[in-house]
């Protein structure tokens, strides 16, 4: 079976040609100063569930990256996210390529910051990709509202059938979806395109539940989507002054550390760690 490609976002001031790997000037050209700098792209491991919105904000930002997304699956099995994330990093790293990571914590309690720190990588900040999407006072809020709040994401609107229904086991055993959910008292759609699509799709999960849903936006294409733009740039950039000779353990700043996940939906889950 061949190997999947990885998600590449053009970046406007990227230029690429058959230059030469050790000095980025093109065979025949007379002179480096002749030549445009060439932008190395960094490769951004994500969770499968935000590859959309990190190529939209990839490219509405204009940043050099190679979105190389892990199974969003994986966010049902959060123990397996550190492997997976160090298996991709290890097979970029050996392509010679600078990394980063496009996760928060999401559900490792600490397993994802322990391994950025034994990789010296970078990682977006917060305790779950909501954080991202909405903000973290924002969240806080609709937690202190309705502890009980269900949240949906576009990609889980989208691809609830799959991500939800047949991940949990819901379509073969009916009867888990009262276990499951019971306990949830609304939904909340961090909605980022409101199309007809999704928003059919939103109305047939609230059916499903049988609660209300509050449509909350969280940004759009033209003006970017919560705070994940901005700790994309920074972490990208975090990459970029590793590779100008910044001390290897340096990008895990990025990442705020200490911050802890939920698996989708439910709420978060605070816990002390001590560096």
């Amino acid at each position: 079976m061949a190997r999947p490609q990885p998600d590449v976002v053009p970046c406007p001031d990227l230029v690429v040609t058959g230059s030469d790997s050790r000095t980025g000037v093109s065979p025949g050209t007379p002179s480096a100063r002749e030549e445009p700098p060439v932008a190395v792209a960094v490769a951004v491991v994500a969770c499968g569930a935000l590859v959309r919105t990190l190529r939209r904000e990839a490219s509405r930002r204009r940043l050099a990256v190679e979105i190389v997304p892990l199974p969003a699956a994986l966010h049902n099995r959060p123990s397996q996210i550190p492997r997976a994330a160090r298996a991709a990093v290890a097979r970029l790293r050996g392509q010679g390529r600078r990394v980063a990571l496009a996760y928060a914590d999401c559900g490792t309690y600490g397993a994802l910051d322990a391994c950025c720190e034994a990789e010296g990588l970078a990682r977006l900040p917060g305790a779950s990709c909501y954080e991202l999407l909405a903000g973290r006072e924002r969240l806080a809020a609709l937690y202190a509202e309705e502890p009980g709040t269900y949240l949906l994401t576009d990609y889980l609107v989208r691809s609830f059938a799959t991500s939800v229904v047949r991940e949990l086991g819901i379509d073969r055993h009916p009867e888990l979806f009262a276990d499951y959910f019971r306990h949830y008292r609304r939904l909340v759609w961090l909605a980022e395109e409101r199309t007809p699509e999704l928003e059919r799709a939103a109305a047939e999960i609230q059916r499903r539940f049988d609660l209300p849903l509050e449509v909350l936006d969280v940004g759009s294409a033209e003006e970017g989507t919560g705070p994940l733009g901005e700790a994309l740039e920074t972490l990208v950039a975090a990459a970029q002054r590793d590779a100008a000779g910044a001390p290897c353990g340096a990008p895990a700043a990025a990442g705020t550390g200490g911050e802890r996940g939920a698996l989708h939906g439910g709420p978060e889950t605070a816990v002390a760690v001590c560096a």
